[in-house]
């Protein structure tokens, strides 16, 4: 039995179903359901007598410990997370509510339980730390990737609140001896993404003919790594990954945010054509720069590929239009996701029927 924390999300409900292909394995799933969240996203699964689903919000310390009772979990992968940079800069203290807090509540739960299992099951226990390459802070386009013992220096507040919980989840290690790993990967990108994210908002933005916003110059680089690629990872480091140790998880997919927009673009003309020969890509504005704007994440992830024999398996531009046909057929899921929510409205997503 594996509990996934923010299994109702984009890399949490890919990860959910990674782990049911493996009949052995059974998954409680507890998720708060806050605006990302969205059991959409694990309806192929829900019937599965090895799945079960408890809506909880992680700082609640007492449903916690109930729920650590009841199902008797053997592994724990923390994904639960607020993860939107523009949302962080807007609430910080929500942030720190939930990755902080909601973290060490977590860690000292399993800490408990861990305590009261039997040296057999401890010997099995392990919990892994799901975080971001933005930690590290931002490279200038000439530095080395990072690497797992890079010094942290993250630059907004949702990066700061990832980088407090990460320090967190080692020093429950260090210090009280409880088993756990730490992952740390690059932009994700696939199918059920939520709305509000990069590539989903040009796709989106381009279908209803509106401007699609680049911030700057649109030259801050990330390395882009597909959802199916990294849950695959995730799954490798919690069976095989070292107590104690972190591993970069990234895609070797270093890609300007301009060029990725005229990349979906260029896809976007062939399958969605517009009148009269015109290019999405003359919907481009370049809009006023994110504060503290990382210029580029990069990871090497040498240690996950010599240590685990980890490998990505897709390669970008078929992942990428894979992604753009996705949403093309799944119009209906944006407009579920979103609903009436802030993100919705701010996208201005309609119904297919209306573009």
């Amino acid at each position: 039995m594996i509990l996934v924390t923010g299994g109702a999300r984009f890399i949490g409900s890919a990860l959910i179903r990674q782990l049911l292909n493996d009949p052995g394995i059974s998954v409680l799933n507890v998720d708060k359901l806050a605006y990302a969240g969205s059991r959409l996203n694990l309806s192929e699964v829900e019937d599965l007598p090895r799945y079960h689903f408890v809506q909880l919000d992680i700082c609640e310390r007492p449903d916690l410990e109930a729920v650590f009772q009841q199902f008797q979990p053997s592994q724990v992968m923390h994904l639960a997370a607020q993860s939107h940079v523009d949302r962080s800069i807007d609430a910080p203290g929500d942030f720190i509510h939930s990755n902080i807090v909601g973290s060490y509540q977590l860690l000292d739960c399993a800490l408990g339980y861990y305590r009261s299992l039997k040296t057999a099951q401890q010997d099995q226990f392990r919990f892994l730390h799901v975080s971001t390459d933005e930690v590290y802070g931002s490279l200038n386009p000439q530095a080395p990737a990072f690497r797992e013992g890079d010094a942290y220096q993250p630059n907004s507040p949702y990066a700061a609140s990832k980088a407090a919980s990460d320090h967190l989840a080692l020093a429950w290690q260090r210090t009280y001896g409880l088993p756990v790993i730490l992952s740390n990967c690059t932009n994700n990108y696939g199918p059920r993404q939520f709305p509000e994210k990069l590539i989903p908002v040009v796709i989106l933005k381009a279908l209803g003919g509106e401007p699609i916003p680049v911030y700057g110059r649109g030259d801050n680089i990330r390395d882009w790594l597909h959802v199916e690629d990294h849950v695959r990872a995730l799954q490798l480091i919690l069976q095989q990954g070292h107590i104690g140790e972190r591993y970069n998880v990234g895609g070797r997919c270093e890609v300007s945010n301009l060029d990725l927009v005229e990349r979906i673009c260029a896809i976007l003309d062939r399958l969605r054509p517009l009148e009269h020969g015109r290019q999405h890509r003359a919907l481009v504005e370049f809009v006023r720069d994110r504060p503290g704007h990382d210029q580029r994440y990069a990871m090497d992830t040498g240690k996950l590929q010599t240590q685990l024999g980890w490998q990505p398996q897709y390669d970008f531009d078929s992942g990428l239009e894979q992604t753009v046909q996705w949403y093309l057929q799944h119009l209906d899921w944006c407009q579920q996701v979103s609903g009436s929510s802030r993100a919705g409205q701010r996208l201005g997503l309609l119904n297919p029927s209306e573009r």
